[in-house]
């Protein structure tokens, strides 16, 4: 039995859950959101709490127990508190800006990179060099947070480029010179 399915999920006072069947909709200050479970596993609430459990003890009904508990987990926190994304901006030059909902980043290339964000999601820039990526829904937020990273990923020689806060680029030594 899975380690992580096995824990009931805690609904905040703020969240409504509605369970049809598969079907999951999570209603919540900061928004909505729906899934469709995979078959294989059953959805029940129980008291003020959410109890993902296996249907059978197929392989299949094993492996998606975890997985199950942990997507309504995060539609809760989601719905309740939001996900954020933090990226740096490093290089001479480089930087970013909001125009409307659009991001603009400017690095190095010859022309301006514009994202325009998916539904539910907003970007926000401090400091021309800091992007924010923030949402509900997790997956949305860090799909989007890799897309503006794959601009300028940051190369290992001088660690110019857009990382996550945080990230640790592994430096290489450049050219040795003659001898």
């Amino acid at each position: 039995m899975s380690r992580i399915g096995k824990n009931p999920i805690p609904i905040p006072d703020k969240v409504n859950v509605t369970l049809d069947g598969l079907d999951v909709t999570v209603k919540g200050p900061k928004g909505e959101l729906k899934r469709t479970l995979p078959t294989g596993v059953s959805v029940n609430q129980v008291d003020n709490s959410i109890v993902v459990s296996p249907t059978s003890t197929k392989r299949t009904s094993r492996e998606r127990h975890g997985l199950c508990r942990a997507l309504v987990a995060n539609m809760i926190e989601g719905v309740s508190n939001g996900y954020t994304k933090r990226l740096e901006i490093i290089g001479v030059g480089s930087r970013a800006q909001v125009k409307g909902k659009t991001l603009v980043v400017n690095a190095g290339y010859s022309h301006p990179i514009e994202m325009v964000p998916p539904e539910g999601i907003t970007f926000s820039v401090e400091n021309n060099t800091k992007v924010i990526v923030s949402g509900i829904d997790k997956a949305i937020v860090g799909n989007e947070a890799a897309k503006v990273r794959s601009i300028r990923p940051p190369e290992p020689y001088k660690g110019k480029g857009i990382r996550y806060e945080g990230e640790w680029i592994l430096r290489k030594a450049g050219k040795s010179g003659k001898k």
